[in-house]
């Protein structure tokens, strides 16, 4: 009996899932689901991506937490758009709760939307939110072996953001390790090393944005 309530509400999350992507096509707008875990840098990444692309790229933020607003701000005050999201509890967003915070967006003008879930490796990446594309951030100080702990997480990403670099050599972060676990789940894998902090490697990550997503390529 259990097994079938679980069904239920991923069959009616699926549904909902596919009507956010018919949205966000017909509007030709982008779509990134961000999941990691607590502490990896995805508001960092997030918050940088947006100073540094605008005026480029145009992109809102949906900010998923338990409790809080304080990552929402941190994007309101690099000049972005974002709403947050607090679960009270839940481990993942839903694509019924993306549905309802788009609509608090400012959507004129918009290229791009990325959702960063709650941090969690496990919850999120069972729940599919209407999105283009997913990316997964592992940060050095996590260790090197997550991508077989949470194989899940990885199988069904398009991108693997490793960060923290710059503090990657004294954790003895084994990066040839990770990149040959990730590419055996995901051979698709795109695989960009940066440092939120410093802004080493961000540019590559900026380009894949760019390519993807901005709709005027002059």
């Amino acid at each position: 009996m259990k097994v079938r309530v679980e069904q239920k509400i991923l069959d009616k999350n699926e549904q909902c899932a596919e009507a956010n992507r018919s949205f966000f096509t017909k509007k030709g707008v982008g779509f990134v689901n961000m999941i990691s875990s607590p502490g990896s840098g995805k508001t960092t990444i997030l918050a940088r991506t947006v100073k540094d692309l605008m005026g480029e790229l145009h992109i809102a933020v949906i900010e998923g937490d338990l409790e809080t607003d304080r990552d929402a701000r941190r994007i309101l005050e690099v000049g972005g758009q974002a709403v947050q999201i607090e679960t009270k509890g839940s481990c993942h967003l839903s694509a019924r709760q993306v549905t309802e915070s788009v609509h608090k967006l400012q959507l004129e003008g918009l290229e791009l939307v990325v959702v960063e879930n709650v941090g969690n490796l496990v919850c999120p990446s069972d729940f599919d939110l209407g999105e283009d594309s997913r990316v997964v951030v592992l940060s050095t100080p996590e260790g090197d072996d997550k991508c077989a702990k949470y194989a899940k997480a990885f199988v069904k990403a398009d991108v693997l953001v490793i960060n923290k670099i710059d503090i990657g050599a004294m954790l003895e972060f084994d990066y040839e390790k990770v990149a040959s676990e990730a590419l055996k789940l995901n051979k698709g894998l795109k695989i960009f090393k940066v440092s939120a902090k410093t802004g080493e490697g961000m540019d590559v990550w900026y380009d894949w944005l760019r390519s993807r997503y901005r709709k005027n390529q002059g």
